[in-house]
């Protein structure tokens, strides 16, 4: 039987484990970094739309009407969707923004490193 190659980049070190420059590997956690916190901001918005307004305040926002239907009503069966949608909208823009900044930055550094 033959051996396996062992993987060039281990689970678990993240994506700058291959970077061999320190600056790039810099720039790859920042990258990491800032993209773990757009998706933990946009998931706790779900998590206070999904669960805090469709259920945990459900009975309070029930004494407001929208379009004719209680407000925690619609919050647990269409606005927790909607806001899903808008989130992943919201993600796919951040990150466009996220990933021409860090081609700019890599291609600074590649420009710096000649």
């Amino acid at each position: 039987m033959a051996e396996v190659p062992p993987d060039p980049a281990p689970t678990g070190q993240g994506p700058s484990s291959r970077a061999k420059d320190p600056r790039a590997k810099a720039l790859l956690d920042r990258y990491w970094r800032r993209n773990l916190m757009l998706m933990s901001g946009l998931l706790a918005v779900w998590l206070f739309a999904g669960v805090g307004c469709g259920i945990v305040w459900a009975d309070t926002l029930n004494t407001f009407q929208w379009f004719g239907y209680p407000l925690g009503f619609w919050f647990a069966q269409q606005g927790s969707i909607i806001v899903f949608v808008l989130l992943i909208w919201v993600y796919c823009m951040a990150m466009n923004r996220l990933d021409a900044l860090h081609h700019r930055e890599l291609k600074a550094l590649e420009q710096e490193g000649r």
